[in-house]
């Protein structure tokens, strides 16, 4: 049967999340996908930068929330907030701030990617803010999301305002 393929190359992939953003399909770690929400109350946060519309209140914890297309350089995409929302783990190491979170027009799918696949465009030089590599899927490239990159630059957002009183 089918599962027991997936099941024997289970080590030769990786498991992945595909989502849509801006222009752009990022490829999350499954691991790294704490929820998906269809939908939540985003409480704007004054003084951010475009890509950091405001933060949700997921299980109690205050959850940045980023536009990636606009971090990644697309200032004028719009930020539908009737978007879905993945909620991440950090990896930052970040104990008050374990978690942000994506917005995304879409579902997100689940995919495998081979392992040897995730080496294929390492040599590329022009990658997008945020991105560690182009990943080749189907007839399309995604990006590999650097997470935490993404969680540094959001500390420093935070930082920046919480200095002031």
């Amino acid at each position: 049967g089918s599962e027991e393929h997936t099941m024997a190359h289970s080590n030769d992939e990786i498991r992945g999340v595909l989502i849509q953003a801006g222009e752009h399909r990022l490829l999350l770690p499954n691991a790294t996908v704490a929820e998906v929400l269809t939908r939540a109350p985003v409480e704007p946060i004054a003084d951010m930068p475009d890509w950091l519309p405001g933060r949700i209140d997921w299980h109690g914890w205050p959850v940045p929330l980023v536009a990636f297309g606009r971090l990644s350089g697309n200032a004028n995409e719009p930020v539908a907030l009737n978007s879905k929302i993945v909620v991440l783990k950090a990896l930052s190491g970040d104990k008050d701030r374990p978690y942000f979170a994506l917005l995304t027009p879409s579902f997100p799918r689940l995919v495998s990617v081979p392992r040897d696949g995730l080496l294929a465009d390492a040599t590329e030089e022009a990658l997008p803010v945020g991105v560690q590599m182009r990943v080749p899927l189907g007839d399309e490239a995604a990006l590999l999301t650097d997470l935490e990159y993404i969680a540094v630059m959001i500390t420093d957002a935070l930082a920046s305002v919480a200095r002031s009183p």
